[in-house]
């Protein structure tokens, strides 16, 4: 006796490449600002060694922290992005597709 047979569930619909895009700039721009408050926590007690502080030397931190946040963002990040993409897509029962 074969047991019987149960048909797979449905794929979700596949996102345009609107939707795709709109959701990975989404997820590729709170990447970033996780890595900027990540790498600000890291620098907060780094002095620029020197230079008195101050406003001035806070200042500084904020847009090194900022670029170099964007920069680790721009070549692929720490993989934060690829999850939310796929998490924010399976929220609005939505699919990236078939992998490129």
């Amino acid at each position: 006796m074969t047991a019987p047979t149960v048909p797979a569930p449905p794929l979700p619909p596949t996102a345009t490449p609107e939707q795709l895009a709109k959701v990975r700039k989404v997820a590729k721009d709170f990447e970033t600002s996780f890595l900027e408050v990540t790498l600000s926590q890291m620098f907060k007690d780094v002095s620029a060694g020197g230079f008195g502080g101050g406003q001035g030397e806070d200042m500084v931190k904020s847009f090194l922290t900022d670029a170099f946040a964007r920069s680790i963002s721009d070549r692929g990040g720490v993989g934060l992005s690829r999850q939310l993409t796929h998490e924010l897509l399976k929220m609005q029962g939505l699919s990236e597709g078939a992998p490129a």
